[in-house]
């Protein structure tokens, strides 16, 4: 498997152009814009836009969903392959060595991005306006990095990295909506795969359902699926999965003769303060003062 370090090492590896800058460097492509036909790793950020019309993506050994007017974003040390890539028209790539993101405020905003997370099925799938838009920025940051770079360069081109970014987000947020009109609703989805758990005793033997664990059960990655679901309800997996394990200690509590720390263990949880801690968060008030009004 190979790990590249070095934007300089990257091209060469690749019969790319040399780098413009050591730590940035963009690549337009027509029917090449793969990086090779075996396994890698990096210390980059990056991010393509390509039709691809064969071949497949594999990104933390997941198929990669990229169907025409796909944008693709890994972020650093994530395995990736790309195998027998085959493409229609022009495409980009866009590689950010994670060193020149010191002392911007890009450096902490690029996290919250989640689709840098994204696994399988998760590909954005871009309108013709929004590949326009995203040409558009592409070509703003060419100006920028073709030009002979100064003090203001990076500045600059991170700021159209970052105008970039941002649209993203909003392109996977019409997605997200298009999908679930297709897919119906994944809260829905996600609450019937907590039922099966609990139904079917994995509480007592395995403790709490994890994202990640309910996400697979989805086919989706934890950060698309805590993604949709705030899109969708307000809340993230996570938050869905408290709703709904509170609910059921309320239920629990009001129809069984049993202790807070009993009914807390047989749930899953660990340790009872963190569960009194989560229960007065969703219902204002401590497990044990809920059970006490019931039986006044």
């Amino acid at each position: 498997m190979k790990h590249y370090k070095s934007l300089i090492e990257l091209h060469q590896g690749n019969g790319f152009p040399p780098p413009e800058n050591p730590m940035f460097s963009i690549y337009q492509c027509n029917h090449q814009c793969s990086i090779g036909d075996r396994e890698f790793t990096s210390d980059f950020y990056m991010i393509g836009f390509k039709k691809i019309v064969a071949g497949q993506i594999l990104y933390g050994r997941t198929k990669y969903d990229h169907q025409s007017g796909s944008m693709m974003f890994f972020k650093p040390n994530q395995l990736i392959e790309m195998k027998n890539l085959e493409f229609d028209e022009d495409g980009f790539l866009i590689f950010i060595h994670t060193d020149y993101l010191n002392g911007h405020s890009l450096h902490d905003s690029i996290k919250k991005y989640h689709y840098f997370d994204y696994e399988t099925n998760e590909a954005l799938h871009l309108s013709p306006n929004e590949e326009k838009i995203a040409w558009e920025l592409y070509h703003k940051i060419e100006t920028e990095y073709r030009n002979n770079q100064d003090e203001y360069s990076r500045e600059l081109i991170l700021a159209n990295v970052d105008t970039l970014l941002k649209y993203s987000q909003r392109f996977y947020k019409r997605q997200f909506l298009n999908r679930t009109e297709i897919s119906g609703k994944t809260v829905t989805r996600f609450n019937q795969e907590i039922d099966t758990y609990v139904a079917s005793g994995l509480l007592a033997s395995r403790g709490l359902p994890s994202v990640h664990y309910l996400a697979e059960k989805l086919n989706l990655s934890a950060g698309y699926l805590s993604d949709i679901l705030k899109q969708e309800s307000g809340k993230t997996a996570l938050e869905h999965i408290h709703i709904y394990l509170i609910s059921e200690a309320k239920n629990r509590l009001i129809g069984q003769d049993r202790s807070v720390s009993e009914i807390a263990y047989a749930l899953g949880f660990e340790n009872l303060s963190y569960f009194s801690r989560l229960f007065k968060k969703e219902v204002g008030i401590s497990p044990n003062m809920f059970k006490k009004q019931l039986l006044n």
